[in-house]
This record gives C-alpha cells, structure tokens and sequence, in this order.
C-alpha cells in the first residue's frame, strides 16, 4: 500500500510541478510575441526544447549499460514510439499554435479558461472510449471548472475568432493527454518527448516560412523568453508531463494540470505587478480544493 502510494504521489507531483512551470513560462510567452511571431516562437519553443532532452537519453543510456541487469530500452527504429511521436507531435502543434494564434483574437483571461477547458473535454472523451470516470473525479472537474471560471473570466462570455481557435487548442491538448496516456507506458518516455516536439518545432518551421517574416534581431531580442520556455516549460515540463501520466489517471492528469492558470496569475502578480481580485483568490481556492477532492476515491481504495 505504501509503496503504491509513494508511486501515485511521483505521478502527481511531476504533474504539478509541470503545472507551476507552465504557468511561470506564460509571462515569457507573452514577452516572446512582442518580438516574432507565433510560429517562428514555436520553432525555437520546441526544437530547443528537443535537442535540450539529447543529453538526458545519453546519459540515461550509459547509466543504464553499466547496471548489472539493464532494463530494456525503447530503441529511435521502433514503431510504437514512431506512431506516439507522430500523434503527440501532431497534438503539440495544433494545440500550441491555436493558442499563440488565438491570443491575438481573444483576452489572456479567456484563453486561459478555454484552454483549461481540457478538464472537461478528456473525461468526455473517457466516456466515449467506455472508461469509468469517478464520482469525485467528477465533483473535481465540476469545482476546477468553477474556479477557472472565477480566475480568469472578467466579462462577458461569448464565443468568438479567437475563442474559436483557443477552444480548438483545448481539443487538441485534450488529445494530447489521452495520447501520452497511452503510450507513456510502453515506450521510453524521454524519447518520446524528444521526437515529439521535434516535429512539432519542424511543422512549426514550415507554417512560418508561408506566413511570417523571419527576422534574426527579432529573434535574438527574444532570446531570454525562447530559452526559458524552450528549455523549463518544453523540455522539463512536457517532460514531467510524459512520466507523470505514467502513473496518473488521464482525468486527474487534466484537473492537476489546468492549475497552471493559477501559477500563472501568481506569477503575473509577483512578476508583473498584476493585483488579484477577491473573485480570483477564490477561484485560486477552488482549484486547489478541486485537486485535493479528486484524489480522495483513490487513496479510499488503496487504504482498504
């Protein structure tokens, strides 16, 4: 019982740990805009963030050669791994460029709720796929759905061009989680993010060729925002998202990560100087709460 807890409680973490990353990255995204465009950002986000994961396969490799009996690892020619990069990769740059795309459209504060949105699209999707959802998984999304309501919608509600598209982002991200889900636990998970957001990065590169101007100043005065969401929110994250799945429902996944809206108004206010209203603390408070609630069934179980 203990040991199945301890390994719950890594799952959880690395997911909220991601979470806080995301959520501190969102001003660097929003610094990132002043100066190129979205596409172009997400070549350096996610080829960046790639190439950063090589020393960790090599490393992991080696460390894994000297052990008296090495664990068995997913080789670059396996199809698996080929067909979840495919899939995840895919996922990464819809999601990732609607959102980018749909901020020029839309308000920071509803893109945030929309994206987050994901809480209620997976178990959705769950129950097409005829997967149990918990009850108190349900009361979790309910109330995490209500404090992102409270954080981040300031007026009124209507969906629009850019509502549309970061609505389309929360899909797509939504199929992203159910895709690691999957394959997280049958290929190694470091590779699977490394050739994910490659290809995310390579499709990323091929949109702006059509649609930006790509300009080296540009890109050099975005250098501290390209390398912290390359390296922390791609690369360390995503990362921390693929292992925590492993050990995570996909719909408990969804709500500990939709509280990267409230690290990201913490950090607007630490960093920014943004001032949180009464309605938004409680929102905070709700999502928390929402975290703690959707747990409870199972760790009823494992003490039984």
């Amino acid at each position: 019982m203990s040991n199945s807890f301890a390994v719950k409680f890594k799952g959880e973490f690395c997911l909220f740990l991601a979470a806080f990353i995301w959520g501190s990255a969102f001003i660097f995204q929003k610094m990132g805009m002043d100066h190129i465009g979205p596409f172009t950002f997400g070549i350096f986000r996610f080829c960046l963030g790639a190439l950063a994961l090589l020393p960790v396969i090599w490393i992991s490799g080696a460390i894994n050669k000297r052990r008296p009996e090495p664990r068995e690892i997913t080789p670059f020619t396996d199809k698996t791994l080929w067909l979840g990069a495919l899939l995840g990769g895919v996922s990464n740059f819809v999601a990732g460029s609607l959102q980018q795309v749909g901020l020029v459209y839309t308000t920071a504060g509803k893109a945030g709720f929309i994206t987050s949105m994901s809480i209620v699209i997976v178990p959705l999707f769950l129950l097409f796929m005829r997967k149990k959802v918990g009850r108190m998984t349900w009361i979790g999304i309910a109330m995490a759905t209500t404090g992102l309501y409270l954080l981040c919608i300031t007026e009124s509600f209507s969906l629009q061009l850019g509502d549309s598209l970061v609505l389309g982002c929360a899909v797509a991200y939504s199929f992203q989680i159910l895709i690691i889900d999957y394959f997280a636990e049958r290929v190694d998970a470091v590779k699977l993010s490394f050739m994910m957001f490659m290809l995310a990065g390579i499709l990323s590169g091929i949109t702006a060729l059509f649609t930006e101007t790509i300009e080296l100043q540009a890109i050099l005065d975005c250098a501290v925002p390209i390398l912290y969401v390359a390296i922390l929110e791609v690369s360390v994250a995503f990362t921390l998202q693929v292992v925590g799945q492993k050990y995570t429902s996909p719909a408990l996944a969804a709500i500990i990560m939709s509280l990267e809206s409230v690290f990201a108004a913490i950090c607007g206010g630490l960093f920014l100087g943004e001032t949180m209203t009464a309605r938004e603390i409680t929102g905070c408070v709700i999502m928390f709460a929402a975290f703690v609630i959707s747990q409870l069934p199972d760790r009823k179980q494992s003490a039984e």
